[in-house]
Formats: structure tokens, sequence, C-alpha cells
């Protein structure tokens, strides 16, 4: 065990408490201890004990990889593992999520992390992407992720025909995921790149007035040779301990209408 950065800890925990919009006296009763004691924690007159940076983490519902620098900060070891996808400890939920990717074709699934880098496909994601996008587009949108295919001027935007519609409440999600983590995360620059492509103008910026998020987001895509009626749905793991699998998603798109299933159902048969 580490010694403890008693301003980094309490400076740490005043963030989180304040990005979860929680009074002391809310958090200290959620977390079972008093008000008092929390202030003191957040100047850093008082030492945490481990169970109680663990308690005071799940009352703030903070993600595993911020309760890993939480314990750090207090003097502790990391409790969560983080551990690559490619790693035999994980091996099994491996071949879980991929079986669950197969299972949506001949429908695009993905699976992407906590700032929408794709790290697992199926085969109908790639037939989809070649459909819209060319080499040079995907050259220009760089390492695969799904908020810049979607937003970049050489992504599907150019293809969203209710673009209109589908650009704020995209938008207005990433920036609420944003407003729940710290001004560091790395989601916080992804927003930033995206709101300075071209053509995002003040409709799709906070701050996102009666952008609630519907209950299915439709993606009306079409270009020259073909017409595409999707939507989204959103798969995550249970209740994963492991901090790579709790950041991780799964985006499903299946078809809205005959048409577009059918299309789908075609293109799977060209490639066998």
């Amino acid at each position: 065990m580490g010694g403890m950065d008693s301003g980094r800890f309490g400076g740490l925990l005043r963030e989180w408490r304040a990005l979860r919009g929680m009074s002391q006296l809310t958090l200290s009763t959620e977390a079972s201890t008093t008000t008092r004691h929390l202030s003191f924690l957040e100047t850093g007159r008082a030492t945490p004990s481990r169970e109680m940076v663990i308690r005071l983490a799940e009352a703030l519902d903070v993600p595993l990889r911020e309760r890993n620098a939480l314990l750090e900060a207090a003097g502790f070891a990391s409790l969560y593992r983080e551990h690559t996808l490619d790693a035999a400890e994980i091996g099994p939920i491996r071949r879980v999520i991929a079986l669950l990717l197969e299972s949506a074709e001949p429908f695009p699934a993905v699976a992407v992390d906590r700032v929408y880098d794709v790290v697992m496909t199926n085969q109908a994601t790639t037939r989809f992407f070649a459909l819209l996008l060319g080499p040079e587009d995907v050259a220009a949108l760089g390492r695969p992720n799904l908020v810049r295919a979607t937003f970049h001027p050489r992504g599907l935007r150019r293809f969203l025909q209710n673009w209109g519609e589908v650009g704020p409440v995209l938008l207005g999600r990433l920036h609420r995921e944003a407003q729940r983590l710290p001004a560091s995360d790395p989601l916080h620059r992804l927003l930033e790149e995206v709101l300075g492509y071209p053509g995002i103008t003040l409709e799709y910026k906070p701050p996102y007035v009666d952008r609630s998020l519907p209950p299915v987001i439709p993606l009306h895509l079409k270009s020259a040779e073909f017409e595409m009626r999707l939507f989204g749905t959103i798969t995550t793991l249970g209740t994963p301990q492991d901090v790579t699998l709790q950041e991780l998603r799964i985006e499903t798109f299946l078809p809205a209408d005959s048409v577009t299933e059918e299309l789908a159902r075609r293109l799977a048969t060209r490639d066998r």
C-alpha cells in the first residue's frame, strides 16, 4: 500500500460529488457516514479506510476505472483489474461477445469501448460500411470509432436523411455521458473534436434543451444505390468486476422495415 495523497483524494471526492449533484448530507447518508467525517475527508483532515472509499464510490456510482484512482489516492492498491480483450483471463467473455455479434447477422453489430473506439465487429458491419465509405473515407476517419464515423464529414452523416433529428440526439447522449465523468476523461476530448467538425451548428451544441433520448433512434440512410432504415439498440454486461468489461457496450443496428431487412440478407448471400 502506498502513502495517501490527502489533497488528491479530497479533490477527487469533491469532484465526483459535484458531478453527481449530491450534497454532503446526501452523500454521507448514502455512504453510511457523517457529514463531519465527509467534510474532513474532502479537506484532507481525515484519512478514509479502504471500506469507506469503496462505500463512497458506490454511493457516487463511480466507474471501476475511477474507483481504482480513488483507492490509489487514498493509499490503497487498485481493487479492479483491467484486461485487454485478448487476455486469456477473459477469453470466455470474449467468446460470448463474439457470439452476440454473430447472432445479429445479417445486421450490423459492433462492440465499442468507453470512447466509442470499435474493438470487435461482425461481418455485416464490414458489408454495411463498404456500401457507404470508400478507402479515402476510411483513411480520413482514422482509427475505427463509432462516434467519429457518424459525425465526421467523411462519415455516415452525409447519407443520413434525418440528420437534423439524429444529430442532436446522438450528440446530446455523448454530452450527457461526458458530463458524468471528470474533465480529464478522453470522452471530453472526443466531444470537443466532434463539436469542431464543420456543419455542427449551434442547434447541435450544449445545453441540448429538450434533447432527451427517445426509446429508439431511427437512422434513415440513403445513397444513389440503396436506402436503409435502421434503429440502434445498446447492450452492456451485467455486473462486471473488470474495468475493460464494464466499459464495453454492444451496439446492434436492426432493420426498421422489410426493404432494409431484405437488403441486408441479400448482401449476406453475396459473401457465401
